[in-house]
């Protein structure tokens, strides 16, 4: 009993749809986006603020500056910070 030739190439014509949509379902599955939680960050909020800054940046205000700018910077104790835990308070304008 021979198998025709048009049924052989049916066979194989089927057999390859199979194997595509399988690849096509296995590259989707693998390259879908997935939530994953978000990783909580170390930096303090001056280094996130100053990304670009990885030696930290001198809050210091050498122009003039408002007296209510002063009395926040000495209400936070701007003095004594030391980079990476400044106070966002303790920069102008933030």
């Amino acid at each position: 009993m021979a198998i025709s030739k048009i049924k052989l190439l049916g066979i194989f014509v089927a057999a390859s749809a199979s194997a595509a949509g399988a690849i096509g379902v296995a590259h989707s599955m693998g390259t879908r986006d997935v939530e994953r939680p978000a990783a909580q960050s170390s930096e303090t909020p001056a280094e996130q603020a100053f990304p670009d800054a990885p030696d930290g940046v001198d809050p210091m205000v050498t122009g003039p500056a408002s007296a209510s700018f002063e009395e926040r910077q000495a209400a936070t104790r701007c003095a004594e910070a030391v980079w990476p835990s400044i106070p966002l308070d303790c920069y102008p304008n933030r």
